[in-house]
């Protein structure tokens, strides 16, 4: 990869650890360094910060976070962020393009009175049906007029983003990873299920939107007719409820908490089928990496690129029925899994990991630089 030639800025509202290790190599390719600006979760937010602390070569400067409303409603402001502007004197600044952010314009018109150029980064610009969809239309183009390009996670949201009338040359696409690109050959699992039962396996952390009671329900509700094991990676705030629940309606459900490295690969390897019934999906390139099939609901459109038919099955948000469905239709042919794993292998091993990831904001920097 070409050494990326600015100084770099980086803004995000909170600063998640599985983010480190993107952070530290997209720094390593900064010669000039990479400073990210970030702040802290809400206290009721079940977000891993941690990783800040360990990272090593991108620079980190923390930001106030000042929470304001809630749900569809929630509003941030940064504060600090002219500040660090100031103090790190980026050349090409990266911001999270979320209108609910009202620190933004403040960066933007920093930047760009100094003539220097802003990228947003997010997931796209989806619509929001209803009586007022016309006005937020109209304000979700004014809001991404105002950056020189945009980084999208998929290709449906590059659409989005096209259709609100941004110039579909500056916009790319940077699949959401937080992997790298296999360096093992992909685990060899036998052409039957171990003692007759599949093992269905949920990695992430346990709050509702993940929609883990789902899955608990999904698997009772095959209870008889399918023989399987549910194994359940991850702590967080649902986990006691989750627990008492699966006592009630599925309770050879296990709850490993959380697990990490080789302890974590382990269970990777010995699973025949990863679900994430509701939002998120950094862990699914990581199953799809130990040659896993996936079963994914359709929610913020990160997984659009990464669950194709070849490989996976991916569902409405929260229909309950369709996950028990497709949880016994993928698990009736051993050999269709298998062959469904080995695709999923070749996507992350080819087309969506870290290094691509990387590849495609080194792109979006030089493209921007370039027109200064």
């Amino acid at each position: 990869m070409s050494p990326i030639p600015v100084r770099l800025g980086l803004q995000q509202r909170v600063l998640a650890g599985y983010r480190q290790a993107f952070f530290d190599c997209l720094a390593a390719d900064c010669p000039k360094g990479l400073g990210v600006f970030a702040g802290r979760p809400r206290p009721d937010e079940a977000v891993d910060s941690q990783g800040i602390r360990s990272m090593q070569v991108a620079k980190y400067f923390p930001a106030r976070n000042q929470h304001f409303l809630g749900g569809s409603y929630y509003l941030c402001w940064q504060s600090g962020l002219v500040h660090w502007l100031e103090a790190w004197q980026p050349e090409v600044l990266i911001v999270e393009a979320n209108p609910r952010y009202l620190h933004t314009p403040a960066a933007l018109r920093w930047m760009h009175a100094r003539r220097r150029p802003v990228i947003g980064w997010g997931l796209g610009a989806a619509a929001r049906p209803g009586f007022l969809e016309g006005l937020a239309s109209s304000l979700r183009k004014g809001f991404l007029a105002q950056f020189d390009a945009l980084i999208t996670y998929s290709q449906q949201g590059a659409s989005q983003c096209a259709r609100s009338g941004f110039p579909a040359g500056n916009i790319i696409v940077a699949p959401n990873a937080v992997a790298p690109r296999p360096q093992s050959p992909p685990p060899e699992r036998p052409s039957h299920y171990q003692d007759s039962q599949a093992v269905v396996l949920f990695v992430g952390r346990l709050q509702t939107r993940k929609r883990v009671d789902f899955l608990l329900r999904a698997c009772a509700a095959l209870e008889g007719k399918r023989p399987l094991q549910l194994w359940i990676v991850g702590d967080g705030p649902a986990r006691s409820d989750l627990e008492s629940l699966a006592k009630q309606v599925y309770p050879q459900a296990r709850f490993f908490g959380a697990r990490y490295g080789s302890e974590l690969e382990t269970l990777f390897s010995a699973a025949d089928l990863f679900v994430l019934p509701g939002t998120g999906g950094l862990a699914v390139q990581q199953a799809m990496s130990f040659a896993l099939p996936v079963i994914v609901a359709e929610a913020d459109g990160t997984q659009a690129d990464l669950v194709r038919a070849e490989n996976g099955w991916s569902l409405p948000p929260g229909d309950l029925d369709a996950l028990i469905s497709t949880l016994n239709h993928a698990l009736e042919d051993v050999a269709r899994l298998r062959q469904m794993g080995q695709a999923s292998y070749r996507i992350v091993a080819k087309e969506i990991n870290l290094e691509i990831m990387l590849k495609a904001f080194e792109q979006a920097i030089q493209l921007v630089w370039e027109g200064v």
